[in-house]
């Protein structure tokens, strides 16, 4: 028998080393290579198949052949429904990661439970907790009436035979992989081979199956999925749980959606008794807005197919470092420096030798260009010490030479906004224009525009009206 060659796995990308280093060569991650002993290769266990087996010749289909919709499985939370393309795929697999606390646990047993009453198998493995553990948070949750079968086990083969040995279930959740590991793999769990095995074992399942597989993922300080990347390629969807600890909202992204849309957002509000919908995220993000304050602006933005207006909040204050502070909460760091250096280059707004804060509220964090327009109306006023109409909302994407550019679904920004009682927008030029009832858009080309909208008599250097209109 051929003796076995040890090998080195990074414990960041899985990149795998003949010899031990200090730095991996793949992800330039230092520290992270252990010592795993070289094992048969994992899906030649999984499928029990040896790399010597003849293969079958398949039967080829048409591209144009005729395509069922894929069924779905309703959870009842109507969040977790939007976000996974309208319910659960039977025989998908989804992986939700988050930080510690936040609420994936809390989440998946809610919506375990709601299956169950609906008359639907669901079976939810532990290996973090043990059953009572489950069953104390599924009774502060007012989930201890429905039909959950509980297990607490990390080890794979275990698992496998206990799903196999009756019907398949409608729903089986994991919390978590990285607990699990498997003989396949000569590593301790929570390794990337460990992880790896286990998730394709599971996969496989729910393939076989047609039981719809949830993992639930670590993530690490950096807020990325713990393990090796290619387990986010194996699955169908990768979604993200995220929020801030001192709100109580939390928000469900999904990042990866082989059954619908990759930028929808579920938003929930952490309760004693669980986690609860949030219907109207709008109204509730901007319930305790200032209006009277200079330096808030209201931003008309779109998450996936819903609008959503939240409050962004500037304040711009002379500074005494050399080098003034420059914080931001929400948004994008880099976007931030590319206003300002456009306010100071195009309008002519004297911001290098101030201090620059800004802060989306309410916890949420904003990704789409539209939200430069709205940034710099809240800097504008900032600086000129100015408040904003308080029923007027801002969205348009600001280019290096001052225009601001058209975003899409304007017409849907615009109707959200007239809902919640606003009466006014600042958009861009949207060439054919664009109208919504009871909500009436003012164009802008220029970034130049907004400045002379915002302070039309100029903007002195303590940040106070100049009635000259010059700096």
């Amino acid at each position: 028998m051929a003796k076995r060659q040890p090998r080195y796995v990074c414990q960041e990308c899985g990149a795998v080393h003949s010899r031990w280093s200090g730095r991996c060569d793949g992800c330039g991650a230092w520290n992270t290579l252990v010592e795993e002993a070289a094992t048969v290769d994992i899906l030649t266990a999984a499928t029990g198949k040896t790399a010597r087996a003849k293969g079958r010749r398949l039967a080829l289909a048409s591209l144009d052949a005729p395509v069922a919709e894929a069924p779905r499985i309703e959870t009842g939370i109507a969040e977790f429904d939007r976000v996974t393309g309208g319910g659960l795929v039977p025989g998908s697999a989804i992986l939700i990661g988050g930080d510690p606390g936040i609420g994936k646990s809390t989440l998946l047993l809610q919506a375990a439970a709601t299956l169950a009453r609906r008359g639907h198998s669901v079976v939810y493995v532990t290996g973090e907790e043990a059953i009572a553990q489950v069953q104390l948070r599924a009774r502060r949750l007012g989930a201890d009436g429905s039909a959950v079968a509980l297990a607490a086990e990390t080890e794979m083969e275990t698992i496998l035979e206990t799903l196999s040995a009756g019907p398949p279930p409608a729903l089986v959740v994991v919390d978590s992989i990285q607990t699990l590991h498997t003989s396949v793999a000569e590593a301790a769990p929570g390794t990337v081979t460990q992880v790896r095995a286990s998730a394709q074992a599971l996969i496989r399942y729910a393939k076989v199956s047609g039981a719809a597989v949830v993992l639930v993922g670590h993530v690490t300080k950096d807020g990325q999925l713990a393990g090796p990347r290619v387990v986010e390629h194996m699955v169908d969807a990768v979604l993200t749980f995220e929020g801030d600890p001192s709100h109580a909202f939390r928000l469900l992204r999904a990042s990866k959606n082989r059954f619908g849309p990759t930028d929808e957002l579920g938003v929930f509000e952490m309760t004693g008794t669980g986690l609860a919908e949030v219907a109207n995220p709008s109204e509730l993000f901007l319930g305790e807005r200032d209006v009277a304050s200079p330096g808030s602006a209201v931003f008309a933005g779109m998450e996936g197919t819903r609008p959503l207006l939240v409050e962004v909040q500037a304040l711009v204050a002379p500074s005494r470092l050399g080098t003034p502070r420059r914080a931001v909460i929400g948004w994008d760091a880099s976007r931030l420096s590319m206003v300002l250096a456009v306010l100071e280059a195009r309008c002519g707004l004297a911001l290098s030798a101030h201090d620059i804060y800004l802060a989306v509220a309410g916890g949420l964090r904003i990704g789409e260009p539209a939200a430069d327009l709205a940034v710099a109306a809240a800097l504008i006023s900032s600086r000129a010490a100015v408040a904003l109409p308080p029923d007027v909302v801002y969205f348009g994407e600001v280019s290096l030479s001052g225009r601001v550019r058209p975003v899409p679904h304007a017409a849907g920004r615009l109707k959200e906004a007239a809902k919640l009682g606003f009466r006014g927008a600042i958009v861009p030029p949207s060439g054919g224009g664009v109208e919504a009832e009871g909500c009436r858009a003012s164009e802008v080309a220029l970034l130049g525009e907004l400045v002379h909208r915002i302070a039309p008599n100029g903007v002195a250097e303590d940040g106070s009206r100049s009635p000259s209109g010059d700096e």
